[in-house]
Protein backbone atom coordinates (compact mmCIF):
# COMPACT_ATOMS: atom_id res chain seq x y z
CA UNK A 1 0.00 0.00 0.00
CA UNK A 2 1.40 3.50 -1.11
CA UNK A 3 0.27 6.70 0.89
CA UNK A 4 1.53 10.46 1.21
CA UNK A 5 3.86 11.30 3.55
CA UNK A 6 4.35 14.30 5.04
CA UNK A 7 7.73 14.51 6.72
CA UNK A 8 7.55 17.91 8.56
CA UNK A 9 10.62 19.82 9.78
CA UNK A 10 11.79 18.03 13.21
CA UNK A 11 11.95 15.00 11.58
CA UNK A 12 13.82 15.68 8.23
CA UNK A 13 16.44 17.61 10.21
CA UNK A 14 17.12 17.70 14.24
CA UNK A 15 15.12 14.26 14.17
CA UNK A 16 16.36 11.94 11.53
CA UNK A 17 16.43 8.76 13.38
CA UNK A 18 12.89 9.17 13.98
CA UNK A 19 12.01 9.80 10.35
CA UNK A 20 14.18 6.68 10.01
CA UNK A 21 12.40 4.42 11.78
CA UNK A 22 8.72 5.33 10.60
CA UNK A 23 10.18 4.74 7.37
CA UNK A 24 11.74 1.24 7.76
CA UNK A 25 8.87 -0.26 9.98
CA UNK A 26 6.32 1.06 7.55
CA UNK A 27 8.18 -1.11 4.99
CA UNK A 28 8.09 -3.84 7.37
CA UNK A 29 4.47 -3.55 7.72
CA UNK A 30 3.29 -2.90 3.69
CA UNK A 31 3.43 0.44 3.55
CA UNK A 32 5.34 2.56 1.35
CA UNK A 33 5.74 6.32 2.50
CA UNK A 34 5.62 8.52 -0.58
CA UNK A 35 7.20 11.55 0.18
CA UNK A 36 5.52 14.68 -0.99
CA UNK A 37 7.66 16.50 -3.37
CA UNK A 38 9.30 20.16 -2.64
CA UNK A 39 6.92 20.32 0.91
CA UNK A 40 7.39 23.27 3.36
CA UNK A 41 7.54 24.14 6.79
CA UNK A 42 3.46 23.42 8.27
CA UNK A 43 3.85 26.70 10.14
CA UNK A 44 3.66 24.72 13.56
CA UNK A 45 0.28 26.20 15.13
CA UNK A 46 -2.83 26.65 13.44
CA UNK A 47 -3.56 30.25 13.40
CA UNK A 48 -6.99 30.63 14.17
CA UNK A 49 -7.54 34.31 12.77
CA UNK A 50 -9.80 33.81 10.04
CA UNK A 51 -8.15 36.24 7.66
CA UNK A 52 -4.41 34.35 8.01
CA UNK A 53 -4.62 32.07 5.09
CA UNK A 54 -0.90 32.15 4.06
CA UNK A 55 0.52 30.31 6.73
CA UNK A 56 -1.66 27.55 6.23
CA UNK A 57 -1.11 27.24 1.92
CA UNK A 58 1.75 24.60 2.50
CA UNK A 59 -0.82 22.58 4.23
CA UNK A 60 -2.85 22.96 1.10
CA UNK A 61 -0.76 22.34 -1.08
CA UNK A 62 0.57 18.81 0.83
CA UNK A 63 -3.14 17.62 1.01
CA UNK A 64 -3.71 18.53 -3.02
CA UNK A 65 -0.78 16.82 -4.02
CA UNK A 66 -2.05 13.63 -1.57
CA UNK A 67 -5.55 13.96 -3.61
CA UNK A 68 -4.32 14.00 -6.95
CA UNK A 69 -2.38 10.85 -6.11
CA UNK A 70 -4.87 8.95 -5.31
CA UNK A 71 -3.55 8.68 -1.43
CA UNK A 72 -4.19 9.42 2.17
CA UNK A 73 -1.65 11.79 3.35
CA UNK A 74 0.13 10.73 6.63
CA UNK A 75 2.23 12.65 8.98
CA UNK A 76 4.16 11.66 12.15
CA UNK A 77 4.45 15.23 14.12
CA UNK A 78 1.55 15.65 16.35
CA UNK A 79 2.25 19.54 15.30
CA UNK A 80 1.94 19.02 11.60
CA UNK A 81 -0.74 16.87 12.00
CA UNK A 82 -2.72 19.00 14.03
CA UNK A 83 -1.88 21.80 11.13
CA UNK A 84 -2.79 19.94 8.31
CA UNK A 85 -5.78 18.03 10.35
CA UNK A 86 -7.45 21.26 10.97
CA UNK A 87 -6.32 22.85 7.53
CA UNK A 88 -8.37 20.27 5.75
CA UNK A 89 -11.10 20.47 8.20
CA UNK A 90 -11.71 24.25 7.45
CA UNK A 91 -11.58 23.78 3.73
CA UNK A 92 -14.40 21.31 3.66
CA UNK A 93 -16.66 23.49 6.28
CA UNK A 94 -15.61 26.89 5.53
CA UNK A 95 -16.71 28.25 2.19
CA UNK A 96 -15.24 31.54 3.36
CA UNK A 97 -11.61 30.13 4.19
CA UNK A 98 -12.14 28.08 1.06
CA UNK A 99 -13.28 30.63 -1.16
CA UNK A 100 -9.87 33.05 0.20
CA UNK A 101 -7.34 30.13 -0.23
CA UNK A 102 -8.57 29.45 -4.31
CA UNK A 103 -7.82 33.10 -4.50
CA UNK A 104 -4.30 32.68 -3.35
CA UNK A 105 -3.47 29.03 -5.06
CA UNK A 106 -5.44 30.52 -8.29
CA UNK A 107 -2.55 33.01 -8.47
CA UNK A 108 -0.34 30.10 -9.09
CA UNK A 109 1.85 29.89 -12.47
CA UNK A 110 -0.25 26.49 -13.29
CA UNK A 111 -3.50 26.47 -10.78
CA UNK A 112 -4.97 22.85 -10.67
CA UNK A 113 -7.76 22.13 -9.35
CA UNK A 114 -9.49 23.55 -6.46
CA UNK A 115 -8.86 21.69 -3.12
CA UNK A 116 -12.03 21.21 -1.16
CA UNK A 117 -10.62 19.16 1.49
CA UNK A 118 -10.75 15.39 -0.28
CA UNK A 119 -8.01 13.81 1.46
CA UNK A 120 -7.99 11.39 4.20
CA UNK A 121 -5.37 12.53 6.70
CA UNK A 122 -4.10 9.84 9.40
CA UNK A 123 -1.41 10.23 12.13
CA UNK A 124 0.72 7.68 11.79
CA UNK A 125 -0.78 5.97 14.82
CA UNK A 126 -3.85 6.00 13.00
CA UNK A 127 -2.55 4.56 9.91
CA UNK A 128 -0.96 1.33 12.41
CA UNK A 129 -4.46 1.25 14.16
CA UNK A 130 -7.12 1.99 11.40
CA UNK A 131 -5.06 1.01 7.99
CA UNK A 132 -3.11 -1.87 9.12
CA UNK A 133 -4.66 -3.16 12.33
CA UNK A 134 -3.03 -3.19 15.98
CA UNK A 135 -3.90 -7.39 15.22
CA UNK A 136 -1.10 -7.27 11.98
CA UNK A 137 0.98 -5.35 13.98
CA UNK A 138 1.33 -7.76 16.72
CA UNK A 139 1.81 -10.51 14.78
CA UNK A 140 4.75 -8.29 12.95
CA UNK A 141 6.86 -8.17 16.25
CA UNK A 142 9.98 -9.55 16.40
CA UNK A 143 11.22 -8.64 19.73
CA UNK A 144 8.02 -8.44 22.42
CA UNK A 145 8.24 -5.72 25.24
CA UNK A 146 7.48 -8.22 27.80
CA UNK A 147 7.62 -6.97 31.33
CA UNK A 148 8.09 -3.36 30.57
CA UNK A 149 5.40 -0.68 32.27
CA UNK A 150 5.32 2.17 29.72
CA UNK A 151 3.17 4.92 30.42
CA UNK A 152 1.62 6.84 26.89
CA UNK A 153 1.62 10.88 27.27
CA UNK A 154 -0.80 12.39 24.67
CA UNK A 155 0.11 16.65 25.53
CA UNK A 156 -2.01 18.90 23.79
CA UNK A 157 -1.64 18.47 19.98
CA UNK A 158 -2.41 14.96 19.07
CA UNK A 159 -6.18 14.50 20.27
CA UNK A 160 -7.23 18.46 20.09
CA UNK A 161 -9.74 19.95 18.95
CA UNK A 162 -11.64 16.95 18.98
CA UNK A 163 -14.33 17.42 16.74
CA UNK A 164 -11.74 18.05 14.56
CA UNK A 165 -8.91 15.64 15.48
CA UNK A 166 -11.40 12.61 15.64
CA UNK A 167 -8.45 10.27 16.91
CA UNK A 168 -9.66 9.43 19.58
CA UNK A 169 -11.90 10.17 22.95
CA UNK A 170 -9.93 13.65 24.42
CA UNK A 171 -10.61 12.96 27.94
CA UNK A 172 -9.82 8.84 27.94
CA UNK A 173 -8.26 7.87 25.31
CA UNK A 174 -6.36 5.23 24.12
CA UNK A 175 -4.48 4.36 20.77
CA UNK A 176 -1.70 5.17 22.26
CA UNK A 177 -2.01 2.43 24.90
CA UNK A 178 -3.35 0.04 22.57
CA UNK A 179 -0.46 0.62 20.93
CA UNK A 180 1.76 -0.68 23.50
CA UNK A 181 -0.36 -3.40 24.20
CA UNK A 182 0.22 -4.51 20.31
CA UNK A 183 4.06 -4.17 21.08
CA UNK A 184 3.79 -6.44 24.28
CA UNK A 185 4.12 -4.14 26.98
CA UNK A 186 2.10 -3.03 29.80
CA UNK A 187 0.55 0.60 29.41
CA UNK A 188 0.54 2.49 32.39
CA UNK A 189 -2.28 5.34 33.02
CA UNK A 190 -1.35 8.30 35.22
CA UNK A 191 -3.11 11.40 35.83
CA UNK A 192 -0.67 13.89 33.23
CA UNK A 193 -1.14 11.98 30.12
CA UNK A 194 -3.42 14.65 28.68
CA UNK A 195 -1.35 17.90 30.01
CA UNK A 196 0.76 20.45 28.09
CA UNK A 197 4.50 19.68 28.71
CA UNK A 198 4.80 23.41 28.69
CA UNK A 199 7.01 23.29 25.22
CA UNK A 200 5.37 26.23 23.46
CA UNK A 201 6.38 28.58 26.82
CA UNK A 202 10.13 27.05 26.74
CA UNK A 203 11.54 30.31 25.13
CA UNK A 204 9.39 32.97 27.47
CA UNK A 205 8.70 30.78 30.73
CA UNK A 206 11.94 28.37 31.10
CA UNK A 207 10.63 27.82 34.67
CA UNK A 208 7.06 26.99 33.76
CA UNK A 209 8.28 24.89 31.34
CA UNK A 210 10.34 22.97 33.56
CA UNK A 211 7.81 22.59 36.22
CA UNK A 212 5.33 21.46 33.89
CA UNK A 213 7.44 19.47 32.36
CA UNK A 214 8.14 17.70 35.74
CA UNK A 215 4.87 17.51 36.89
CA UNK A 216 4.01 14.98 33.44
CA UNK A 217 7.56 12.69 34.52
CA UNK A 218 6.55 12.44 37.81
CA UNK A 219 2.98 11.56 37.25
CA UNK A 220 4.30 8.78 35.58
CA UNK A 221 6.97 7.30 37.83
CA UNK A 222 4.50 7.70 40.57
CA UNK A 223 2.04 5.60 38.83
CA UNK A 224 5.23 2.85 38.15
CA UNK A 225 5.98 3.58 34.72
CA UNK A 226 9.27 3.07 34.03
CA UNK A 227 9.68 4.42 30.12
CA UNK A 228 7.40 7.33 28.78
CA UNK A 229 6.37 7.45 25.25
CA UNK A 230 4.87 10.27 23.05
CA UNK A 231 3.89 10.63 20.23
CA UNK A 232 5.57 14.46 19.25
CA UNK A 233 8.96 15.55 18.95
CA UNK A 234 8.48 18.44 20.61
CA UNK A 235 7.26 17.34 23.81
CA UNK A 236 9.84 14.67 23.72
CA UNK A 237 12.90 17.60 23.01
CA UNK A 238 11.06 19.23 25.96
CA UNK A 239 10.52 16.37 28.77
CA UNK A 240 14.04 14.81 28.53
CA UNK A 241 15.62 18.56 28.59
CA UNK A 242 13.65 19.38 31.52
CA UNK A 243 13.17 16.15 33.36
CA UNK A 244 15.34 13.65 33.36
CA UNK A 245 13.68 11.77 35.93
CA UNK A 246 12.33 9.10 33.51
CA UNK A 247 13.30 7.90 29.89
CA UNK A 248 11.28 9.10 27.36
CA UNK A 249 11.26 7.50 24.01
CA UNK A 250 9.36 8.62 20.42
CA UNK A 251 6.66 6.07 19.83
CA UNK A 252 8.77 5.46 16.42
CA UNK A 253 11.80 4.44 18.28
CA UNK A 254 9.56 1.65 20.81
CA UNK A 255 7.63 0.63 17.18
CA UNK A 256 11.78 0.17 15.92
CA UNK A 257 12.27 -1.98 18.84
CA UNK A 258 9.66 -4.34 18.62
CA UNK A 259 9.94 -5.27 14.92
CA UNK A 260 13.93 -5.30 14.87
CA UNK A 261 14.64 -2.14 13.34
CA UNK A 262 16.45 -0.70 16.54
CA UNK A 263 18.56 -2.22 19.29
CA UNK A 264 16.72 -1.61 22.81
CA UNK A 265 18.88 0.53 25.17
CA UNK A 266 16.69 0.44 28.06
CA UNK A 267 16.30 -3.78 27.83
CA UNK A 268 16.83 -5.59 31.24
Amino acid sequence: MKVSYFPGCTLRNKAKDLDFYARECAKILGVELCEIENWQCCGGVFVTARDEIATKLSSVHALTEARDAGRPLVTVCSACHNVIKQTNYALQNDAEFANKVHNYLAQDKNPGEPYNGETTVYHYLELLRDVVGFEKLKQAVKNPLTGKKIAAYYGCMLLRPGKVMAMDDVENPRILEDFIRALGAEPVLFPQRNECCGGYAALEDKALTAKKSNAVCSSALNGGAELLVTACPLCKYNLVKNAGTIPVMYFTELLAIALGVKEDVYAK
